[in-house]
Order: structure tokens, then C-alpha cells, then sequence
């Protein structure tokens, strides 16, 4: 075998040994008192005195909801950062891009999450009564 391919198997299982080493710990040195209140079901923050079928306030959908849009924004956002501290960060993109253009573009892209941020805050979506 290679070199490289002994070091990836050799990373694979020195990994997976933690992980396994890591839950075997927990489970033998973790508490293990069992009770009415651990063997309840908990879900969503909501005690689960009532009907399982109780309906959601929508709400709480909306600002899941508004939370993965800004955070999924930042990975759209990290790479244009990154990219930006290099001075040949655009250069390899073509010569159709250039430090403006890209520029433009994330501000745009700003400016729209900034829009959208504005409305579920006067729709809102973050008063919790």
C-alpha cells in the first residue's frame, strides 16, 4: 500500500477509535439515575402535559425558519471574504471578474438579506407573546 493510503486509514481509524473510545466513557463514567421526569418525552421546548396533537404557534416555525436563512447566508458570505484578503483571490475566477463587480454582487446580496430581515421584523415574526 502507499504511503498516502496507510495515512488516510491510519487517520480513519484513529477517528473512529475516538469516537467510539469518547461514548464508551461517557456511558460507563455518565449517571445512570432513572426517573419519571428523564423518561418523559420533551419536545420543542413545549412541556408535554397536554395532547400530542397540540398545533404550533406558527411563530416558532417562522423564526426557525428565518435562522437558517441568515445562517446559511454566511457560507454564500465566507468564501467572497476569504477570496478578498488574497491579492490574486479574483484573478483566478477570469479576467471577466474584477474587485468591483464582486463587490457589487455581495452588496446586492446583503442588501436583499437586509430587506427580507427588515420584513419579518415588521411582520413579527420576533415579538413573542
Amino acid at each position: 500500500m502507499s504511503p498516502a493510503v496507510v495515512s488516510i486509514l491510519i487517520f480513519v481509524l484513529a477517528t473512529a477509535g475516538l469516537g467510539v473510545g469518547m461514548m464508551t466513557a461517557a456511558w460507563l463514567l455518565g449517571p445512570k439515575r432513572q426517573g419519571a421526569i428523564k423518561r418523559m418525552p420533551y419536545e420543542s421546548g413545549m412541556d408535554p402535559i397536554h395532547d400530542a396533537r397540540k398545533r404550533f404557534d406558527v411563530r416558532f416555525h417562522l423564526v426557525a425558519i428565518a435562522f437558517l436563512l441568515f445562517d446559511v447566508e454566511l457560507l454564500f458570505l465566507y468564501p467572497w471574504a476569504v477570496a478578498s484578503r488574497d491579492s490574486h483571490g479574483f484573478a483566478s475566477l477570469g479576467p471577466d471578474f474584477s474587485r468591483g463587480l464582486v463587490f457589487a454582487e455581495v452588496m446586492l446580496f446583503v442588501g436583499l438579506l437586509t430587506l427580507g430581515l427588515v420584513y419579518v421584523w415588521r411582520k413579527g415574526v420576533f415579538r413573542w407573546r
